[in-house]
């Protein structure tokens, strides 16, 4: 039989996982901002929209990094 899934080593992989996808966002959400704020844009809310999610992306990878850092040490 397999491990199971609320193991601690399961969590730490689901963990690692959402922080991966959390910093694909933000890294896609960096890049969409930059274009949008070319010259020729003028998408000032959508702008405002996706800098406030990226925030909120940085604050969850945080999050994600501070709860797997003791098992990194340890």
């Amino acid at each position: 039989m397999g491990e199971p899934t609320d193991s601690p080593s399961s969590g730490r992989k689901e963990l690692q996982r959402k922080l991966t996808d959390l910093r694909e966002e933000h890294r896609d959400l960096d890049e969409a901002i930059a274009a949008l704020t070319e010259p020729n844009s003028a998408n000032q809310l959508r702008i405002q929209r996706m800098k406030k999610r990226k925030l909120a992306l940085k604050d969850q990878i945080a999050q994600l990094e501070s709860a797997l850092l003791p098992d990194i040490i340890a």
